[in-house]
């Protein structure tokens, strides 16, 4: 029963996180006006909003001017979702879910508006920064122990990404902000796991972009959505996938 919650839960914040991506990249109030189609401005209603099922049900369309809706949508809620049951069969339902379901949530919002944008907002980074430190300052309250390791973590993914931007000027300034976040959320072991899978994932893609020729050499490809991927990865296996590899010598 607990799993199916799980679910729904996840489901349903991802409906938001749509709103938040949509309206974030175009520097709109997530809270207002009311969802509406964005083409003839029809407001939905609450059974055009039940998540995957309304897309489903309307035939990928909207209700009133037909206007085909993206695919995204229903990706996005579904991908959501799947990350809450992933982190809940690791944790449980406990503090560790609760913190790494608002980072995972965020990195989605994070990943997909910098895929889209080239471009990281500040009010996604103050978000991370806050939600990050008061996360801390409860687990400090509830374990009489100053999370060390998370700060630690912080300080490690903003000096590393820094000295890249800074070093070689192959990445943005926003990739800064994201790698401090997921540090202050994934701790030092985590913050190691996601920038290596970040660089891991981000040369795979860009290989295969420069072996089919989808972009030129010299354009620009998002890196946050990688740190995104690798801190939300971090978040659940990293210090299985450091046990694996420190295992292999």
């Amino acid at each position: 029963m607990e799993l199916f919650f799980v679910v729904l839960f996840g489901l349903c914040i991802g409906s938001f996180l749509n709103v938040c991506i949509y309206r974030i990249a175009r520097e709109e109030s997530i809270s207002f006006p009311p969802s509406h189609c964005t083409k003839c401005g029809y407001e939905l209603k609450v059974k055009d909003l039940v998540p995957v099922l309304s897309y489903v049900f309307l035939g990928g369309k909207c209700r009133a001017c037909k206007e085909k809706i993206s695919i995204k949508y229903p990706l996005v809620e579904i991908l959501n979702a799947l990350l809450y049951v992933v982190i809940y069969l690791n944790y449980g339902l406990n503090f560790e879910f609760f913190k790494f379901i608002i980072f995972a949530s965020l990195m989605i919002v994070i990943g997909f508006i910098d895929f889209e944008t080239k471009y990281v907002f500040n009010s996604t980074v103050v978000f991370g920064v806050v939600s990050g430190i008061i996360f801390l300052i409860a687990e400090w309250i509830i374990t009489k122990n100053i999370p060390w390791t998370n700060l630690a973590g912080a300080a490690i993914g903003f000096g590393v990404i820094w000295a890249i931007v800074t070093l070689t000027g192959g990445m943005g300034e926003g990739d800064i902000d994201i790698a401090l976040i997921c540090g202050l959320f994934v701790g030092i072991k985590g913050i190691i796991v996601t920038i290596f899978l970040a660089f891991i994932f981000g040369g795979l893609v860009g290989a295969i972009i420069l072996i089919l020729k989808l972009k030129d050499r010299k354009a620009e490809i998002a890196f946050g959505p990688y740190l995104a991927i690798g801190g939300i990865i971090a978040s659940a296996y990293g210090s299985r996938l450091i046990e694996y590899y420190l295992a292999l010598f």
